[in-house]
């Protein structure tokens, strides 16, 4: 109701509402109306029997304090010139026609189920300007309870509250009401098919869907009941509790909560090369949004504009680059560029054509310091993406390759896959470098690696040069690594099933780690097949590719990556820039 005021411009002190039912549901939506600041003498109730009045002798109390005295005794008398209609009863008991007669923007809560008072789509028909909420999920704005009583359970909860309280109520209702004007998280736009959920008449309440709610409503409510003295238990980290709130989610989403806190805590500015695309504008404005990072935009000007202004996309505060209309900055950067690789078959007058490709310009940023990290691949193959940061940037000192990474969130904990994006059919010394950057990077997530190097064999049970490869890469980590828990050459089952360990190879370092959580692929054919098998089958969310071994922080997307993972992308970009501008 106060979004739906809010939309139309009315005042609730003003609004004349008639209410259909007076049952529970419909008195305890009254009691929180009247809290609001609906006007008692405003409000018309009726129920099967008929207009709610003091003469009637069929009442209990707590609907006899609605009852009216106005002179009406019909539903068409009360809906003339009314400005919002409550419906708790039954199907189909508001004509059309009634609405015709309503106030200019009228609001329509039809809340009967499974069938509403009266048919959305009919109801839209015949006024054009009303503004219509059910409670099916096939029409926009469901009213449901799921989107308030167990995030207000969990907050009283939470802090012990000996009651739930009107305070605790409408501290919930302001949390929903404020959060429906939020930016829609791209994972609930997904779910409901829509690109271009904003608030506004069809928007007024937040989906069902919404993993933001717990962390909305269940903080207001216990800091309401904190208030209001009914809490026992008070809460004092409020951050905390929210991480708690989060994890509550789910096991899979802790690593990516800790990750987006820590960004939260210092945000850094990254450049996005494609500008021009929905995703990664949808990424800016919530990156900007949630304060995880300050997003820089390489692009037209125009074109970006158009692009926000058809997705109701709000890019203030994102700084926004159109890199052909930056000559001097161009020709400052070739003249860097030629210095760097003259040598490397770079002229000065190829220097100046590559700058004006934006994945040279924004590694150049990077590279000049005028950003804290770079990311790019969003609509190129990989290796067209990366290209340019490696003869920009290059690699970190004393590190021959780079790799990339994929983490697989699932609820027995963060798996890490690698190499399964650059090197094609590394050697087994190279392998050995690979494991060096991967256990590095998965301690920089918070977790002791325990690698394992995957074949089709375990332990010499078949022969071949796979896995004679793997069975020589473990060899030789060993002896550069040796307090990694790492073993090898085995199964992927074999390394993740530890009672399997246990039974069948018991001599193994990993037998009695509890398996591995690192996986070591002979080539990248298979580290490729099996993130993006899990990713499409396995329930199981991937992040990545993380990119190690470069000098700075560049990270290269996937091919059509979703807005949640540029999201999640720029975290772990803004995380590794923490580590004073090198890469992972």
């Amino acid at each position: 109701l106060l979004n739906a005021l809010e939309v139309v411009g009315k005042r609730i002190d003003q609004v004349q509402l008639v209410v259909s039912g007076a049952g529970a549901a419909a008195v305890s939506c009254l009691r929180l109306y009247l809290e609001l600041g609906v006007k008692l003498e405003n409000v018309v109730v009726f129920d099967k029997d008929g207009l709610i009045t003091p003469a009637r002798t069929d009442l209990a109390d707590m609907q006899l304090r609605f009852a009216t005295t106005r002179p009406i005794t019909t539903l068409a008398e009360a809906m003339q010139g009314a400005d919002v209609f409550l419906g708790l009863s039954a199907a189909n008991v508001l004509p059309a026609e009634l609405l015709l007669t309503m106030a200019p923007n009228p609001i329509v809560f039809a809340l009967a189920n499974p069938n509403p008072e009266i048919d959305y789509d009919l109801a839209i028909a015949t006024r054009h300007d009303i503004i219509m909420a059910t409670g099916r999920s096939d029409h926009p704005n469901q009213v449901n309870n799921v989107l308030g009583f167990p995030y207000i359970f969990r907050g009283a909860l939470d802090v012990r509250a000996t009651e739930i309280n009107e305070a605790m109520k409408l501290a919930a209702v302001h949390a929903l009401a404020e959060l429906a004007k939020d930016v829609v998280p791209e994972m609930v736009n997904q779910a409901y098919s829509d690109t271009t959920l904003t608030f506004g008449r069809t928007y007024l309440i937040p989906k069902p869907l919404d993993p933001r709610l717990i962390t909305t409503i269940s903080p207001a409510v216990a800091k309401a009941a904190m208030e209001s003295g009914v809490a026992r238990l008070p809460i004092t980290d409020w951050n905390a509790y929210e991480d708690e709130l989060r994890g509550r989610l789910g096991a899979n989403q802790k690593l990516m909560n800790r990750i987006i806190s820590a960004a939260k805590a210092n945000p850094k500015r990254i450049v996005f090369a494609e500008a021009d695309n929905y995703k990664i504008l949808k990424a800016a404005q919530t990156l900007r949004d949630e304060n995880i990072a300050y997003p820089i935009l390489l692009g037209n000007h125009d074109k970006i504009r158009q692009i926000a202004q058809a997705n109701n996309l709000d890019l203030e505060g994102c700084q926004i680059i159109d890199i052909l209309q930056e000559d001097a900055k161009r020709a400052e950067y070739a003249e860097l560029l030629y210095q760097k690789r003259q040598r490397r078959g770079i002229t000065l007058y190829e220097g100046r054509r590559l700058l004006r490709e934006r994945n040279y310009y924004g590694s150049m940023m990077l590279e000049t310091g005028e950003a804290d990290a770079f990311i790019t691949g969003l609509t190129k193959d990989y290796g067209k993406s990366i290209l340019p940061s490696l003869q920009v940037i290059g690699v970190e000192d004393g590190v021959k390759r780079v790799a990339g990474m994929y983490i697989i969130q699932h609820k027995k904990g963060p798996f890490f896959f690698s190499d399964t994006t650059v090197n094609i059919d590394p050697t087994a010394e190279q392998m050995v470098d690979i494991i060096g950057l991967t256990a590095r990077a998965v301690r920089f997530f918070d977790a002791e690696p325990r690698v394992a190097v995957l074949s089709y064999s375990n332990f010499g049970s078949n022969p071949g040069d796979l896995p004679d490869k793997a069975r020589r890469a473990t060899e030789l980590a060993k002896q550069r690594y040796p307090d990694l828990i790492l073993d090898g050459e085995m199964q992927a089952n074999t390394a993740l099933n530890p009672q399997l360990l246990q039974e069948q190879y018991p001599f193994s370092e990993l037998a009695q780690k509890g398996g591995a959580n690192t996986l070591i692929f002979p080539n990248v054919i298979s580290g490729n097949i099996a993130y993006k098998v899990l990713q499409e089958i396995g329930g199981a969310e991937v992040i990545g590719p993380v990119l190690m071994g470069m000098r700075k922080p560049v990270h290269i997307l996937q091919l059509g990556a979703s807005v949640r993972e540029i999201v999640n992308m720029a975290a772990i970009a803004v995380v590794d820039a923490h580590r004073g501008g090198k890469g992972l």
